[in-house]
């Protein structure tokens, strides 16, 4: 049996009572379904239960639903190799993980290449984990000077990946500095680059992230419950 429908309705009663508790308004909070693994029937369930975007880790599941899935906006949530960018680049509405100015290059490339232009997040390694991707804090503002550069793709925020706490109060230190760097960007002013999205926090730990400053949370067990990994 599914609870699909249920599993939402709770975390958009717990985002409403977190807001309402810190002074948020729930509407500026953005809920991506993380649907990796997820069969194209259960996100249609989702879709019906008022979830608008969905985040994917592969290409190649982004490839083998997309036919399949009700109109949606697809984010690009993980890892993306360069190669693989032309695959994607007329189905996504953002790629929430560059970290690397080739990467950007070929989705400037290829956007460019259909007209138009494409949403992107920079990935900060916040806590600075050996296996995790994203660039270092200390990277960024070279980075970003590059990324202003090509019109074809539209800064729209910063994303991070929290390490992983059985106490979620231990990650609040990152994401405390994920907001730190958000806004001292945003108060620069930057031309061609704008700070309206802060992705970050998970199903283990997102009332902490949003209590930070987060206003886009990715969230998949929550909502479709613990997943079989077969690889």
């Amino acid at each position: 049996m599914s609870h699909i429908k249920e599993n939402i309705v709770h975390i958009q009663k717990e985002i409403q009572a977190l807001c309402r508790d810190i002074g948020k308004d729930p509407q500026e909070i953005h809920l991506i379904a993380v649907t990796k693994t997820i069969d194209a029937s259960r996100i249609n369930e989702a879709i019906a239960e008022g979830i608008v975007n969905i985040g994917e880790n592969k290409v190649q599941e982004i490839l083998n639903k997309f036919e399949q899935v009700n109109d949606i906006n697809w984010h690009m949530i993980g890892h993306l190799q360069t190669n693989k960018v032309k695959y994607i680049i007329d189905k996504v509405q953002m790629i929430h993980s560059v970290d690397r100015i080739h990467l950007a290059e070929e989705i400037n490339k290829k956007a460019k290449q259909i007209n138009r232009c494409i949403d992107i997040l920079i990935q900060v390694n916040i806590a600075k984990e050996e296996t995790k991707f994203g660039i270092d804090e200390k990277d960024i503002y070279d980075f970003i000077d590059q990324l202003a550069l090509l019109p074809h793709i539209r800064v729209k925020g910063l994303m991070t990946i929290a390490p992983f706490e059985e106490n979620p109060e231990e990650v609040r230190i990152h994401f405390k500095r994920m907001k730190q760097l958000f806004d001292e960007i945003h108060d620069k002013n930057i031309k061609g680059i704008e700070m309206r999205y802060l992705s970050m926090g998970m199903t283990n730990d997102f009332k902490i992230a949003i209590e930070e400053g987060s206003n886009m949370v990715r969230i998949g067990t929550g909502i479709f419950g613990k997943r079989n990994y077969t690889e």
